[in-house]
């Protein structure tokens, strides 16, 4: 069925899941009209976005991070909130294809009314997310979707990329050795505005409580960006669910925290910043390498046996100019 802008505008603004679906599958189409058409869309309902909580989650492969996600979600639906999920599958290099498995993961809280889950394949993109994350996101926001959260793929790639673009930042850790700790990248840990220990029950319960006050104490270090928010570490259990309560408490009060100085407005201004400079890169980079003369000479060079490559490099950019 045909489906116009207005349509389309106003089946999101009504919270019809399944237009929704459809305008997400717009926006991540790579075919000119489709992008055309989504740009509209997302024209007209801008001005209904942005009343929501962003909540980027990520952490290493097994930590379970679709578990979590499932029964704090639905924890949260309990508080009466409507949440929707954007969950990053990774996709093959090779076929560009993806599984797509999240709904078979959260089974439960995908068959709940007020909650809506969108898995999105990354398609090669490194930082975790996908390329079209930060406008689904905004559709979400505009079909009434109180909480968003944004699971990335977590493969060990830069996943800081998803804090550009949510409010808060939550890592899922296992229990871990003195070892394990060490090696968490301290990039990370920086940019980090909760840390969850995931997996804490059974056997595991001892170990996860020593492995918090292991990273309470690395934390000290550490200076977070919002005054007098000292980053939380909390033990968690997906099936027994321990601390749950506890982490939503922790966002509740961060929300409140962060409203006195206008914190996640000011970061939501930066985060568009820098999103527009990545996004200016990302087409003059493809500008640069679409360009014909610009081939030719990285052909003409990749023959030669030695090359200086920042020479050659100022003298290509020199030649892209010129002819712009």
């Amino acid at each position: 069925m045909y489906l116009s802008i207005d349509d389309y505008v106003n089946g999101i603004l009504n919270q019809d899941v399944s237009i929704l679906a459809k305008a997400i599958t717009l926006v991540e189409s790579n075919q000119p009209e489709h992008q055309e058409k989504a740009e509209k869309i997302l024209h007209q309902i801008i001005h209904h976005t942005g009343n929501t909580f962003r909540l980027g989650i990520t952490g290493p492969p097994g930590v379970g991070k679709s578990t979590f996600i499932e029964t704090f979600g639905l924890y949260c639906i309990e508080q009466g909130k409507k949440l929707a999920v954007l969950a990053i599958d990774p996709s093959s290099t090779i076929s560009k294809g993806s599984i797509l498995g999240d709904k078979i993961r959260m089974e439960n809280l995908s068959r709940h009314p007020h909650a809506f889950i969108r898995p999105s394949p990354s398609s090669g993109i490194l930082g975790g997310l996908a390329s079209k994350t930060y406008e689904t996101m905004l559709l979400c926001e505009a079909a009434g979707y109180d909480m968003i959260f944004i699971e990335t793929i977590g493969v060990g790639q830069s996943e800081t990329e998803v804090a550009d673009i949510t409010d808060f930042f939550l890592l899922l850790l296992m229990p871990a050795s003195g070892d394990e700790i060490q090696g968490i990248k301290r990039g990370i840990m920086e940019i980090a505005d909760g840390i969850i220990i995931t997996k804490s029950d059974g056997d595991n319960i001892q170990k996860s409580e020593l492995t918090a006050t292991q990273f309470k104490s690395a934390l000290h270090y550490f200076t977070h960006p919002l005054a007098n928010w000292i980053v939380p570490v909390i033990p968690t259990s997906s099936y027994s669910k321990k601390g749950i309560e506890k982490v939503y408490n922790m966002l509740t009060h961060y929300q409140q925290l962060a409203k006195i100085p206008n914190y996640i407005k000011n970061k939501r201004q930066e985060q568009q910043q820098k999103r527009l400079k990545k996004i200016l890169s990302n087409y003059l980079i493809h500008d640069f390498f679409s360009d014909k003369n610009i081939t030719q000479g990285l052909q003409t060079i990749q023959k030669e046996e030695f090359y200086f490559p920042h020479r050659i490099a100022q003298k290509l950019i020199n030649e892209y100019k010129r002819k712009k």
